[in-house]
């Protein structure tokens, strides 16, 4: 018997032995909520529940994984959950038994990420679009925003309004390319991922003998991470639960950051809503983070209006205030970082338990260069090492074939980025070029092409052109290139282009130290090699620092935690102010990542960024921590600070102060619109 007063502290216990009907765990972070999920799935066992009466829905396999481990564990491995899994895991499972009703058949296959795209790639082929006369979104593009539509439950022509606005233009075309590819899966027997979502709550609306079933045998539900679910996943859960009315979500609001994947934080802000009579448990009581660290955290979220409001208290002692240092400019805060991470390091901190946090992959390039200078291995989270991106070796390989007419590579990588130019017609070109005497004659070329390649070399033309007309320095180079119709591509074919055009912004950057294009390309290059030869020399043993965007450092923590870049304009993002929750979401990101902190914590900004000549201030959220939580070093800020209310209905500017009745005078007001 599992004495469960004395293994969980008195919240945990509350949910554990008060966890029927409907109910609400806000689980704050680092208090626990696994421990809370497993002990109550082990509580209901104990009490005679059979597992197969057991839902327990988690979003990743490893987190599943981890949880009936625990419970098997925790009940002697006698009982084994035969319903436990991520969403897109169930729906497969239930899917498989129910896909006559459907039309599908029990051997209906799922399709990958790649093989939706191969079928996408078939029907633009049969609609005749052709990328090559006309910009259409790649198919990358493509599949995101069909993607976002269906899991957000919104229209092509609301997702085109809301976040693709460039590609509106073709709604017609890419609403008829949506119908053909959902008619070429059911003819082919095969659902993607969406669709495992998708018709798993149409089966369950359309067949309620099916759903009554179910919800008969699910006696009690338990949803992991609730803050992250869909307008779909949040649909199947209420179905699934609608007999028996025992759900039980655990989940953070202030930590939900997923909206760009159709996450909806209101699943969880209306829950009381949804569920009349809904019980409501916090867990505060924090274990990993010392409570200088979570007086800040606390501060932080404190400035979100629309929220569950929760006081995270640490069981640990005080250990010294976090830190806010401003700095000249990139370089300065790379290098004070650096040097911080080796003191750490000297006192006894394992370099992998230090981590560096930043909003947007392009802000950790001058701390990448610093740490290959100093010899640091590092593991990059969240994307690819800045020296390895796609369009980072697309511009270098633009300055190669112009300091190098001879570079076979760089030619080949170039030519084939560009519509109608394939390995065969490239190897031609290429050839040709290698002829001529001056790279610059290159438009005076006589080589026969089809007319596809005949668009692609004429949009090569232009760019080159632009790099002949600029005063041949690294800088020069690339800005000549971010400045022609290579951008244009980038739109066209990344979802996130805006971040990759900042990526090439701070690579100028980085080529202001020499106007030696060939040393600059060299030092590109060692910098590139450096970090591919490090990968291969190393094991899953070494020492290495953490480097990483917050959203992939969600559910993780270290003894020392760097935020750096926090500069007006960068975190929040600009983009988000116009967004009615744009603002609060990026807030809620700024607390996922002061919360990874165990005992160190620094936030760090430059006053002199390397996407503006104008000297920069501090992000919003540095303005609005209570000055007394931290310790700060070259940091000036006013009293107040400039905010406009991200609200529809709130259009006034207003002077936010630190007072407390104020904050909660907008809380009451802003309650009192969303009633109405």
């Amino acid at each position: 018997m599992i004495d469960f007063k004395s293994e969980l502290n008195e919240e945990q216990y509350n949910v554990v032995a008060n966890g029927d009907g409907y109910c609400l765990v806000l689980a704050g972070a680092g208090s626990g909520k696994t421990r809370t999920i497993t002990y109550r799935v082990a509580y209901l066992l104990e009490k005679g529940i059979d597992p197969k009466n057991i839902l327990l829905v988690t979003f990743t396999n490893k987190a599943s994984k981890e949880m009936t481990q625990r419970v098997e564990f925790l009940m002697g491995g006698i009982s084994k959950l035969s319903w436990s899994g991520t969403f897109h895991h169930i729906a497969y499972r239930l899917l498989k038994r129910h896909a006559k009703e459907l039309g599908f058949t029990s051997k209906f296959t799922v399709l990958d990420s790649e093989d939706s795209r191969d079928v996408l790639k078939l029907c633009m082929k049969q609609e005749g679009i052709d990328r090559t006369a006309k910009r259409f979104p790649s198919v990358k593009v493509l599949q995101s925003l069909i993607s976002y539509s269906r899991n957000a439950e919104c229209t092509i022509a609301n997702v085109l309004d809301e976040r693709y606005k460039q590609w509106s233009d073709f709604e017609d075309q890419i609403v008829l390319i949506c119908e053909v590819y959902t008619k070429r899966k059911f003819e082919a027997d095969t659902m993607d991922f969406d669709d495992l979502l998708v018709l798993l709550r149409r089966l369950l609306v359309q067949s309620p003998s099916i759903r009554t079933a179910y919800a008969k045998q699910f006696r009690y539900i338990l949803v992991d991470e609730y803050q992250d679910t869909n307008a779909i996943q949040a649909s199947i859960v209420k179905l699934l639960a609608s007999v028996h009315n025992n759900l039980l979500v655990v989940g953070d609001d202030a930590q939900s950051i997923y909206s760009f994947r159709a996450a909806n934080i209101q699943n969880i802000l209306q829950f009381e809503k949804e569920y009349h009579g809904a019980k409501i448990f916090r867990l505060e009581t924090n274990y990993r983070s010392t409570q200088d660290i979570l007086d800040v955290a606390n501060n932080v979220i404190a400035n979100n209006f629309r929220q569950y409001e929760k006081e995270l208290k640490s069981v640990r002692d005080h250990a010294g205030k976090p830190e806010v240092h401003a700095f000249a400019d990139t370089n300065e805060e790379a290098t004070y970082i650096v040097e911080q991470i080796l003191e750490l390091n000297e006192e006894g901190v394992p370099l992998h338990e230090i981590a560096v946090l930043f909003r947007a992959a392009f802000h950790s390039q001058a701390l990448e260069v610093e740490l290959v200078k100093r010899n640091i291995p590092y593991d990059y989270r969240g994307g690819v090492r800045f020296f390895e991106r796609k369009h980072i070796k697309d511009v270098l390989a633009f300055l190669r074939v112009f300091a190098n007419s001879k570079d076979v590579i760089a030619w080949n990588r170039i030519l084939t980025m560009h519509s109608g130019i394939g390995a065969v017609t490239a190897k031609k070109l290429i050839q040709t070029i290698q002829d001529i005497e001056q790279n610059t004659d290159l438009a005076s070329l006589s080589v026969h092409l089809s007319s596809r390649a005949q668009f692609g070399w004429t949009v090569f033309l232009s760019i080159w052109e632009k790099m002949n007309t600029c005063d041949g320095s690294p800088t020069g180079l690339i800005k000549a290139v971010l400045d022609s119709k290579y951008t244009e591509y980038l739109e066209f074919q990344y979802e996130d282009a805006r971040e990759r055009l900042q990526d090439i912004e701070q690579l100028m950057l980085f080529a202001e130290q020499t106007t030696d294009l060939s040393f600059f390309l060299a030092e590109a290059t060692m910098q590139e090699n450096y970090a591919v030869a490090s990968d291969k020399e190393s094991n899953n043993t070494e020492d290495k620092i953490v480097l990483s965007t917050i959203h992939q450092a969600k559910g993780l923590e270290w003894e020392a935690v760097f935020i750096l870049h926090l500069t007006a304009g960068q975190f929040p993002h600009e983009r988000s102010v116009a967004d009615p929750n744009g603002l609060e979401e990026e807030r809620r990101l700024f607390y996922v990542a002061v919360t990874r902190a165990k005992n160190h914590l620094q936030l760090t900004y430059p006053l002199l960024a390397s996407y503006n000549t104008m000297l920069s201030g501090p992000s919003l959220f540095l303005e609005e921590l209570d000055r007394g939580l931290v310790e700060s070093y070259g940091w000036d800020s006013t009293e107040t600070t400039v905010f406009t209310d991200p609200s529809d209905d709130i259009e006034d500017v207003i002077y936010v102060s630190k007072d407390d009745e104020w904050k909660q005078n907008k809380r009451s007001f802003l309650k009192s619109i969303d009633e109405l």
